[in-house]
């Protein structure tokens, strides 16, 4: 089985679902990790529906939707930030996928979305409990930086020169 990846319109149905499986889980994680729960549906609907795509639509993003034998499983953005810096955001793989290289495709293919941009360096910003993502990272060449951003989620930041 093989991977392909290959941008998408963020309202797209695979983009839809992939959005509210990454959001899901990310948010019940933190909820266990810190409060013993899962999030309340009604949060979980108001904070889906509140999400503006326009930052991952050229001409100053793009959302890539990975696909695992033709369905869709996984997605990434890249957001332009300045003529240099683009950004990586929401890279998530779904659970039955993960461990088949479906991460370390996508956190390429973002890359090479955001030379195409004409960006020279990727940052991301992750949290402390995603371990498995801040290992993708470190695997793929990404180092920890100081802060770069004030989100209130981030605990770990991360940039990467694209040669």
């Amino acid at each position: 089985m093989t991977w392909t990846v290959a941008p998408e319109p963020p309202e797209s149905p695979a983009a839809v679902a992939l959005w509210r499986a990454y959001y899901t889980e990310v948010s019940d994680r933190y909820y266990l990790l810190h409060e013993g729960r899962r999030t309340d549906p009604a949060e979980l609907e108001r904070e889906i529906a509140a999400v503006t795509w326009d930052e991952l639509r050229p001409p100053k993003g793009t959302l890539l939707v990975a696909r695992y034998a033709g369905e869709a499983a996984g997605c990434a953005g890249v957001r332009l930030l300045d003529a240099e810096t683009a950004e990586l955001k929401r890279v998530f793989v779904d659970e039955a996928r993960r461990g088949t290289g479906g991460g370390a495709v996508l956190v390429r293919a973002a890359e090479d979305a955001a030379r195409a941009y004409g960006a020279t360096r990727m940052i991301l910003d992750t949290r402390h409990d995603l371990t498995e993502a801040r290992a993708l990272y470190t695997h793929l060449g990404y180092e920890e930086t100081p802060p770069h951003n004030d989100e209130p989620y981030a605990e770990h930041w991360f940039t990467k020169a694209l040669h």
